[in-house]
Formats: C-alpha cells, structure tokens, sequence
C-alpha cells in the first residue's frame, strides 16, 4: 500500500434522500471530493447485512459473504430502467442528520420488489445468471436461509423443525421449490448490490482512489455462515455453541466482555486447508483494495468462553495456527493488502508475525496522551513506518468530542507539551489531523466527523451502548470547497499526494 491519506466514511453516513447513504450519486460525489481533496483512500466499514434488532450493526450480520441491500441506489435501478422516475420522486420524510433504519428497510424492500418483478421480464438474464454462478459457494444457502427464516417466523436456526436444522437434503430441496420466487428475489437484490458496487470501485480506481474494507473476525451464530458450515465451529452435537467469543477481564473491565459468536474449530478448518476463510478472503479481495481485519489478535489467540456463562470471567485462551493459516492464503493470493487492528495487548508473537508478513497495525491519536510517557507506542514520534495513523475510529468520540468530554487538566498539558503551544479547542481537530499527516506512518486516516471537527452528538458508535449507533449522517452541502482545499494543502505539504 502506498503513502498516502484518505478518510473514514461508512457509506451510511452519505447525504441521500432516501433515509440512508447508497452506492449511487452522492457515493460517486463524495469520491470527486477525495480526489480534488488529494486522498488516496477511502475505508468504510463492513457492508454486510444489518438487522434493527442488532442495533443495525455493521459487525452483526446474518452473512460474511452477503451485502447490505438497503445501500443500493433507488436513482441507479431506474438509469437501469427497472424503476420508473414516478417511484422514487416522492420518497418518505426520512431524517437528515439520522437514520432511521427501520424505516429504510421498508421503503428499500417495497423499492426492491417492484425492480424485481420489472426485471423477471427484462433482457439483463444472462448477467444476473453469471453472478448466480460465480457465487453459488454462498449465495444459495444465503438466499435458502433468509427464506426459511421468513418461513419460521425469523426464529434462529437452531430453533427450526430438525430436517432444516440438521439439513436434510430433501427437506431443503423442497424449501427450494415452495420458496422458488423469494430466493430469485434475494439473489436478484445481491446482483443488484454487486453490480452498484462494481462501478463506484471501478469509478474510485481511476480517480487512483483505494478503498479499504473492514472483515469482522468472527460470525453470527444466527446466520447463513453457521447454519451451513456448522462443523467449523465448535458446536455439539445439538448445533448449539460449545464456547463463544469475548476477551477477559481488563483494566476497562473487570468481567471482560462476552460476544456471543461461535469461536472457530480451527483444526477441522486446518484440515481443509481453511477453504472457508480462502473463499472469504477471495470475495473480500475482489471487493476492495485492502481490508482491516477486526480483532486481528484471534488469529493467533482467542478469549473462548463456555456457552451459557453471564459473563467473560470464566473463559481461557485457545491457540489459533496463524502461521498454517496465513500461509495457505499466501499459497493461493500473490498478495494480502492487510490491515491488523491491533488495539490494546498483543502478545509477543503477533508483532513478530507482523513483521514477518509485512502487515500494517494501526496508531490512535486519541489514545496517545493519558499517561506521562515519552515513549507511548501511539505518539508520532515512535511510529514505524508500516503502520495506518487515525486520529480515531468509529468505535471512539470525535477529537472535539473527547476534549470536550474526556480529557482532565493532565490530558491537556500533555497535549500543550506535544505540540509546544496552546492550541484552542476550536483548532484541535486540524492540528490532529496535521499531526498524523506528518508522522512517518505510510497511511494516516481521518473520520470525516474530524475532517468536520464535529462534537459528540455526531459519534458513530459507542462501545457496549445498545441503541443509537451507527445512525449519524453527513449533512448536505457540508463538503465544500473551503474543506476540500484545505486538506489538499495539508495533504502536499506532508509528501501524501
């Protein structure tokens, strides 16, 4: 990966009309505005499907391998003439600063079912066909599943009658059959995404734009990927979790966190030669330009708590085979455009293989000044250069929203000796992102609320907070010139053009 900058916009954030940030134009403008801004990158998190009853995270879904239907572009299906301009002219009054997710699903699912039917008698067959088949290793069980979830009242898998559960092949070929034209129509909506997908990728390729993509490490126990691929994961013999996912107690917390994922029977996985995870990585691959693996540390050790437990407490560590595992992708992959978030502990040999593998860890601004230690892993001045510097990331406050509400009278001198002057709070969000783009790390990215310089009220995400995250959006006509053509000044000064 190349030096360069680039910022942290999750396309839900993107100024729409239709309640939510899409794939179509205002995708395609926030793209001019990296270019004429100088940046390089663009990192977005997962795009997988997401559930208002999961808060609709993005690090919830019922697929890895699925996308997120509700970001397709109401404008794009009618340029491919599976809508007319009538049905989206008069939009619902969604909100423009929040979104309503509830909402969006069901405009986008009465928006989809019309592109549907139009395109059941339309000439674009062949292509949707192809995709079918190019994708088949998932989308057929991804489909079948959200059928049979409809079907069973959206109970979890694991309460479903036993031939479904245990899928029993003729149970499922009839489940086929009865739920022929909800299956089409789930796979017709991933052709959709995909092919909206294609062409802001293409588009961000020539205006020499990378996009960076986010792959969670582990999955839901309620989806398509555990359902159909259950002896990866550790289950007994009922399909319930024997253990689940979570990280022990810390200095954050004193009875850790519990996940709740499945965690990985990495030895069957070993077996196989991991080609689950080489499918997953292929499909990520091909969808961006590089991808920030979440909680990079399970692939070498992971926290697995026994199922049924209240809390994280009573869990121990399990080894991973990072080494067999990295080395089967690097056998099938001439390159993996890697990003390991890397965020508190790591043991010894997780930095080792880093190293070894050449593959970026990632540097927080925010964190880099509550202790009095001249040799804090997250000031600058310490940086390798193989490593990607954010001022924060979507799990954090904004920069002025954590002077605002985090920082004591410590934090400050701390941050006034830094910087050998007394910055106002009003200039703190510019001369962190100076920062970043000065220090020697290659890649240094912005979360568009800093490039802002917003407060807290425009936070994506707050940890172990279970509503109202990932709602806040980008107001309209807030990009202007001004904004853009001081981040290409900063951009030339520190050689990242």
């Amino acid at each position: 990966m190349r030096r360069g900058s680039g910022l942290l916009c999750h396309i839900t954030s993107l100024p729409s009309r239709y309640g939510i940030g899409d794939l179509g134009p205002a995708a395609f403008d926030f793209a001019d505005f990296l270019h004429r801004s100088g940046q390089s990158y663009w990192q977005v998190l997962p795009l997988n499907p997401t559930d208002p009853a999961h808060g609709s995270s993005p690090y919830s879904s019922i697929s890895v391998f699925a996308y997120n239907t509700l970001l397709i572009s109401p404008e794009l299906i009618v340029r491919d003439g599976l809508l007319d301009s009538n049905d989206i002219v008069n939009p619902p009054d969604f909100p423009v600063d929040r979104c309503n997710y509830q909402w969006v699903l069901e405009y986008k699912t009465y928006l989809l079912d019309r592109a549907f039917n139009r395109f059941l008698s339309g000439r674009e067959r062949s292509l949707f066909d192809d995709f079918c088949a190019e994708n088949s290793f998932w989308l057929d069980d991804y489909a079948l599943f959200k059928a049979l979830k409809i079907k069973f009242d959206m109970r979890s898998w694991d309460n479903w009658p036993d031939e479904y559960r245990y899928r029993h092949e003729g149970s499922l070929e009839t489940a086929r059959n009865e739920n022929h034209h909800a299956i089409e129509r789930e796979k017709f909506s991933q052709y959709l995404f995909h092919k909206q997908w294609r062409a802001l990728k293409k588009y961000c390729n020539e205006k020499c734009i990378q996009i960076i993509g986010d792959m969670p490490l582990y999955v839901d126990y309620d989806s398509s990927d555990t359902w159909s691929n259950p002896g990866i994961f550790k289950l007994d013999e009922d399909l319930r979790p024997l253990f689940v996912s979570g990280v022990p107690p810390d200095y954050f917390s004193d009875t850790g966190q519990l996940w709740g994922n499945p965690v990985y029977d990495w030895d069957t996985l070993r077996a196989d030669d991991f080609h689950w995870w080489v499918s997953r990585m292929k499909q990520t691959i091909s969808c961006f330009d590089a991808v920030r693996i979440d909680h990079f540390v399970g692939l070498f050790k992971y926290w697995e708590v026994p199922f049924g437990e209240e809390t994280a407490v009573d869990g121990h560590w399990a080894d991973a085979p990072f080494d067999d595992f990295f080395h089967a992708l690097r056998k099938r992959f001439c390159t993996l455009p890697v990003i390991a978030e890397d965020l508190g502990y790591m043991p010894p040999q997780v930095r080792e293989s880093m190293t070894k593998y050449d593959i970026p860890g990632m540097k927080i601004l925010l964190y880099a000044f509550h202790e009095d230690d001249p040799m804090h892993p997250y000031l600058p001045h310490t940086y390798p250069r193989n490593c990607v510097v954010y001022t924060g990331t979507h799990d954090n406050n904004t920069v002025r929203g954590w002077l605002d509400n985090e920082t004591g009278a410590d934090d400050r001198r701390r941050i006034r000796d830094y910087f050998g002057k007394e910055i106002p709070d009003g200039q703190m969000h510019r001369e962190f992102i100076r920062l970043a783009m000065m220090s020697v790390g290659d890649i240094a990215l912005f979360p568009i609320q800093d490039i802002l310089g917003l407060g807290a009220d425009s936070r994506l995400n707050t940890p172990a907070v279970a509503h109202g995250n990932w709602e806040w959006r980008i107001a309209p006509g807030v990009l202007h010139e001004n904004i853009a053509a001081d981040l290409l000044h900063l951009t030339t000064i520190y050689g990242r053009i």
